[in-house]
């Protein structure tokens, strides 16, 4: 330890290095890219799961969407091709039969799926929106971010079909005045007055859902455009343990019990599993970093080895050096030492400027993705993961550094001294 703060060691280090500049960095570069590989793969990883995380921040990570299509396959008594039409029966059905089903909205919609959209007016003002009929449970599964001052459809607003409405942003933009507040206000929605109780600023996550959709109570919805017990389509959100595959084929084998439709049919029922697709996220985030590690550790190890036969040769051009300080009186211990110590520097110098560089380059990538679609936030590295990787090639390269040190302390004095 006493000869590692010695300045002795450290010059005759740097004058090692100095003596072979080109061969010392290129044989650096081994380690330099191994660290920065891992650096960067994992931060690439942890910023694609955080871009990914933040586009759909606002929806249940173990959610799905059913909707009703046609039978492809003739049963009980059917032809091919009968359109199929989810009720609101449906909903207590799946939520009695299927356990891991936590929460489950049915909603309607008209201007989302090629359908005409509704005619909103206010005063002068006028233009065409999605109108969504929703339950509050919705909420639960997908956030809606309610600007102060007001709120979403609640029970009561449900249970008394009342015409009250939560607006987008967008729509406040259009039809009312920059300083007006749409709280209390009322629109004209397809010649049918309703007052505003919302509005809700638009983050991505339904798919198909805009920053002028429109949302009313789902009877409210019902009576103003005559759908009866009908059901768009349903969103669905499994607790965080269950397992969102088996959740989708169990909901589409019940709505098949149902609706009377051959278990065969894989056309009958169609089914967006948002859960999957995470799931997915997550296992490629995590094979991304496995890969990094695997990658980086072998990259770094190769580096090492290089530093080693670097070792190797100046202890080698050392020869008559080593064999004066031992004959001056110099320990093996000491020499074996100042072989090792300069394995570490070397090694470590090289992994902590690939450090340095990983961490620059992914700030970088943040910096130039900021504003855009690309699903990439926020790459960072835990701290624990780069000391481990630093205490790794700390042990590589003490034990790599052992090889050259062995050899130096294995020339005799006598024989060194007789080098030419």
């Amino acid at each position: 330890m006493r000869q590692l703060f010695d300045s002795n060691t450290w010059q005759e280090i740097f004058q090692s290095i100095s003596r072979n500049k080109v061969r010392t960095f290129l044989t650096m570069i081994g380690v330099f890219v191994g660290i920065y590989i891992y650096i960067g793969l994992s931060g690439a990883s942890k910023g694609l799961d955080n871009g990914f995380e933040r586009e759909f921040e606002s929806v249940a990570m173990n959610s799905m969407f059913a909707w009703a299509q046609s039978t492809s396959i003739p049963y009980g008594g059917y032809k091919t091709g009968r359109q199929l039409q989810l009720k609101l029966s449906d909903v207590q059905t799946l939520q009695n039969r299927i356990p891991e089903i936590q929460y489950i909205a049915p909603r309607n919609a008209r201007g989302v799926f090629g359908d005409t959209a509704a005619t909103v007016v206010r005063g002068l003002k006028s233009g065409n929106y999605a109108i969504y009929g929703d339950y509050p449970v919705f909420t639960r599964i997908a956030t809606k971010k309610i600007y102060d001052g007001g709120r979403f459809i609640n029970d009561e607003d449900v249970e008394q079909s009342r015409k009250v409405c939560v607006i987008g942003e967008r729509t406040q933009s259009e039809l009312f005045e920059k300083d007006e507040d749409p709280i209390g206000g009322y629109i004209r929605l397809d010649n049918v007055y309703f007052q505003i109780v919302g509005v809700h600023k638009f983050t991505p996550g339904g798919g198909f859902e805009s920053d002028g959709d429109i949302y009313i109570p789902f009877t409210t919805f019902k009576k103003l455009y005559n759908t009866g017990d009908d059901v768009s389509w349903l969103t669905i959100a499994a607790y965080d343990d269950a397992d969102v595959v088996k959740v989708e084929e169990d909901v589409k084998t019940i709505l098949k019990s149902i609706h009377r439709v051959d278990p065969k049919d894989e056309r009958a029922f169609g089914s967006f599993n948002l859960g999957e697709i995470f799931n997915r996220i997550v296992g490629f985030a995590n094979g991304l970093t496995f890969l990094s590690l695997i990658v980086g550790i072998a990259t770094i190890l190769a580096g090492v080895i290089g530093i080693g036969n670097i070792l190797l040769i100046s202890v080698k051009e050392r020869t008559r050096e080593l064999g004066v300080r031992r004959a001056l009186g110099a320990t093996p211990a000491e020499v074996r030492n100042q072989i090792i110590i300069e394995s570490l520097f070397l090694t470590l110098l090289a992994g902590i400027i690939g450090v340095i560089v990983g961490a620059l380059t992914l700030k970088g990538i943040d910096l130039a993705t900021q504003g855009t679609d690309f699903p990439y936030t926020n790459p960072t590295v835990p701290i624990p993961y780069v000391i481990g990787a630093l205490a790794l090639m700390v042990v590589l390269g003490t034990l790599i550094g052992l090889i050259p040190a062995q050899r130096a302390v294995s020339i005799r004095p006598i024989d060194a001294l007789r080098e030419e």
